[in-house]
């Protein structure tokens, strides 16, 4: 019995001194740090590169927006930016281009005018307001669809969202789906005078 417990007690102090298993247990304590730290830096680059290719498509289509023969260009312009974000998307991505025209630089984004009676900031009951775009509302963003006529001011933007590349994002509390956003804003050429753009007077529900 006591020979028994003798060999026990030395298996078990051969047990504590053995050191063999120590970078096995300690590669998998680190490896899941390290393989989010590595799948987080490929996301991070695939996402700069993508918005720099997305930049670089709209500031091409920009200047294309511009030319005399762009109204009859359009889709070409679309199809050309979407065929070359989608390159270096992965699939599941989706594209939406969007086209505003405005009077002057100064409107770009702009909200449209209204008189705000009860100082609350928000056009409201029945306020009197100005509708620039002639859509019979009062928007946060006076731009007409489309690229509208000579000398007016473009807003092209492109929005893209498309599935991480990777897995994994949910333990670094990222969201499924990555969304990237750029805009060029440039006039038309000046191959006819500008029109005046009528406006109509509204009042705000």
């Amino acid at each position: 019995m006591i020979g028994r417990l003798s060999r026990t007690g030395a298996l078990l102090r051969r047990l504590h001194a053995d050191r063999g298993g120590n970078t096995l247990i300690e590669f998998a304590i680190v490896s899941p740090v390290l393989l989010l730290m590595i799948m987080g830096l490929f996301d991070m680059a695939h996402t700069q590169y993508s918005r720099s290719v997305l930049h670089g498509a709209m500031q091409k289509a920009g200047r294309d927006l511009t030319l005399e023969n762009a109204n009859s260009q359009q889709v070409n312009i679309d199809q050309r930016v979407t065929d070359q974000i989608t390159s270096v998307m992965p699939s599941g991505a989706t594209i939406d281009l969007e086209k505003l025209s405005f009077f002057e630089f100064a409107d770009v984004s702009e909200p449209e005018e209204f008189t705000d009676m009860n100082n609350d900031g928000i056009c409201n009951n029945n306020e009197p307001y100005i509708d620039a775009n002639e859509n019979g509302g009062w928007d946060a963003n006076r731009g007409r669809d489309g690229i509208g006529g000579a000398r007016d001011v473009v807003l092209y933007t492109a929005t893209v969202t498309y599935p991480r590349l990777f897995p994994m994002y949910s333990m670094a509390g990222l969201p499924d789906n990555v969304t990237i956003e750029a805009s060029t804003v440039l006039r038309n050429q000046p191959f006819d005078e500008q029109n005046d753009r009528v406006t109509t007077p509204g009042n705000c529900p």
